[in-house]
């Protein structure tokens, strides 16, 4: 069992050096073997195979980062299960309380934010069509009706 702090530290020290080190040695023989050709082919991004299209610079909804942020939060948030799950039996039926009130909560705010749209992102959100004025005009008064459909 160590007992002094260098006994303690010296195997993360020379993980630490045995890492950098190795690391090191193959960027480097990468560079130095490695065999670099130059062409437009190898200049295009690689997307699954497919030709590229369109500029990388192209700007996204803001509902695509919505998405993904809601997506981190929720991801984050299931993390919350693991710990709990390791000490599941020690808690007993406060512990299961507990986490059953954390997932409540959290479904709440998803069915919240489903009912919201902001999950569905693909969505088209255009205004509605403008919804026609109606006109109460006699049968006697037909220029008045064909004054309004010229406009």
């Amino acid at each position: 069992m160590p007992t002094t702090l260098v006994q303690i530290w010296f195997p993360v020290v020379v993980q630490t050096i045995l890492a950098m080190v190795i690391a090191a040695a193959l960027v480097t023989l990468s560079f130095a073997i490695g065999h670099r050709v130059k062409n437009k082919i190898k200049d295009t991004p690689y997307e699954c195979g497919i030709t590229p299209t369109g500029d990388a610079r192209q700007r996204f909804s803001v509902k695509f980062y919505m998405v993904a942020m809601l997506f981190i939060l929720f991801d984050i948030e299931a993390i919350f299960l693991y710990p709990w799950a390791v000490v599941y039996k020690k808690l007993r039926m406060f512990g299961f309380l507990e986490m059953l009130t954390f997932v409540v909560l959290i479904l709440a705010g998803f069915f919240f934010i489903w009912k919201k749209g902001v999950i569905d992102w693909a969505r088209n959100e255009e205004p509605e069509p403008a919804r026609s004025v109606r006109m109460d005009l006699t049968p006697a008064e037909p220029a008045k009706v064909a004054e309004v459909a010229h406009r």
